[in-house]
């Protein structure tokens, strides 16, 4: 019988996109997903996030919670990925001895090869590498989704935020080509993938290898002369980055979302300073202005770290008038975590635990009452949803379906007389009967229903899988040839 696996993945959407890739490398090497219920997998790989303080609670907590398994299976295996693998290395082999691989997020290509070695030596193999082997988009995937798709166009980033940990686990930036990224595209778009999201770090730099500063919003025209792609949305840009041309590529391309998701982090000027985050709560202001001034109608979120070192009272303040003034439809919110071999970590100023939870709880009761206030504006509209599915935790319970909306809103809907014909990858247009802080409500019959191949695939249990191809990665100066748009999946 074929060996068993299970991927647990914990952090951003870059994690969930790499265990996609580890997916397609298990599959690819011959495993196939553990079904699930009593069965014990034969591989279960923990691809971790090592930004927030609790990130090693949860991975030796999990560990140890399989160490009885492991006794009672002594072949199985256990694997450790992802950022904070690329931290810890061989503390995870010394903390917990009964895991048999630790790869870091520079070598996921390697996982199948350290299994094998591993279970040949009978002994742990560690390896982390300190730059990118190849591409992550070399690597086949194992698509989780058959009607939305993640597409890096860069990995790692360039700046140097003094509270993030994440340039050093995931290295500098290294961009895609152009003709690659679109080819990819076209390969999910071939497989019925009506959404694609652009992925980087920062991805409003891209291009900085090859030397284009202009190259995000080029990209983002090409991608809508890409027949068959109904939604492209991006995350996430820096403000320090993010110019005029990404505005109106936005505003003028028809299947880009009009959601921008922008990290504000602090509305203080002096904590933005301390955070090395360089642009100012007058220029975010700026940027929000001109893209409502573009696109009325723009879904913006953004996220918001309370309680950094030396945060004063007056610090936060301003970052509550930033809120109020930008009108977000959804905000990311996190206390400060301090992050050992961050410049952060050791700064002055470090808050009492129960100022930052009270400036917290402040925060999201302001950002409710707005999100709340924002959302009530859509009562009585019609809005698009591509259905999805797990988006709807109560769904079961209330016999309602969920999706996005294009802006990016949560919607729950009535599926009314269609109700069994509506799949998941299907478009539905409703009209909004109710609205939360966090979603919306459509309780009436839907106003229209459109199935899609996505939907078909979704029906048939199709999940779309690309293979590797063979990119390399860019050099300097102008841009090879974009390729002639290939069918399958062998363009990835």
């Amino acid at each position: 019988m074929a060996r068993t696996y299970n991927v647990v993945t914990y952090g951003c959407q870059m994690n969930v996109h790499d265990s996609e890739r580890i997916s397609g490398l298990l599959e690819q090497a011959g495993y196939v997903r553990a079904a699930g219920g009593d069965e014990t997998p034969d591989i279960v790989v923990f691809n971790t996030c090592a930004v927030r303080e609790n990130a090693d609670n949860r991975l030796y907590g999990n560990l140890g919670r399989l160490r009885p398994v492991k006794d009672k299976h002594p072949e199985m295996q256990i694997a450790v990925g992802g950022c904070l693998a690329q931290k810890d290395r061989g503390d995870i082999v010394r903390k917990a001895p009964w895991v048999d691989v630790v790869f870091g997020t520079h070598n996921i290509g390697s996982l199948p090869v350290l299994l094998e070695r591993a279970r040949h030596n009978a002994a742990a193999e560690v390896e982390i590498l300190e730059s990118l082997d190849v591409f992550p988009s070399t690597l086949p995937t194992r698509r989780e989704s058959t009607y939305a798709g993640w597409v890096s166009i860069s990995v790692g980033c360039n700046n140097t935020c003094t509270f993030c940990i994440v340039p050093s686990l995931r290295g500098k930036e290294k961009d895609r080509r152009p003709g690659d990224i679109l080819s990819e595209v076209r390969a999910l778009v071939d497989e019925g993938v009506l959404e694609v999201t652009l992925l980087g770090q920062n991805v409003n730099s891209y291009g900085v290898e090859f030397g284009d500063r202009l190259a995000f919003g080029k990209l983002l025209r090409a991608c809508g002369e890409i027949d068959g792609l109904e939604r492209v949305r991006f995350t996430s840009p820096h403000p320090k980055d993010f110019t005029d041309d990404v505005i109106a590529a936005m505003a003028e391309t028809p299947n880009v979302c009009h959601s921008l998701h922008m990290p504000l982090q602090s509305g203080s000027d002096a904590v933005l300073r301390a955070m090395r985050r360089s642009y100012r709560a007058e220029r975010y202001l700026g940027i929000i202005e001109k893209v409502r001034a573009a696109m009325p109608n723009a879904a913006i979120t953004t996220d918001i770290i309370v309680g950094f070192p030396g945060e004063t009272d007056a610090d936060f303040e301003r970052t509550l008038d930033v809120v109020r003034e930008s009108r977000f439809s959804s905000a990311f919110t996190f206390q400060y975590s301090k992050r050992p071999g961050t410049p952060a970590a050791t700064m002055e100023g470090q808050l009492p635990k129960q100022v930052v939870q009270e400036r917290y709880e402040r925060l999201i009761a302001c950002v409710e009452e707005i999100t709340w206030a924002e959302n009530k504006k859509l009562v009585g509209q019609d809005v698009e949803v591509l259905v999805a599915v797990g988006e709807g935790r109560k769904d079961e319970r209330t016999g309602r379906m969920s999706g996005r909306a294009r802006d990016g809103r949560l919607v729950h809907f009535d599926a009314g007389s269609l109700a069994g014909q509506i799949r998941p990858g299907d478009i539905v247009h409703t009209a909004v009967t109710y609205a939360a802080p966090h979603h919306l409500n459509a309780d009436g019959e839907p106003l229209a229903h459109r199935r899609t191949r996505a939907g078909d695939a979704f029906e048939a249990g199709r999940s779309p899988r690309t293979p590797g191809v063979l990119l390399g990665l860019p050099t300097v100066g102008a841009p090879a040839a974009t390729p002639a748009a290939t069918s399958g999946c062998a363009a990835h």
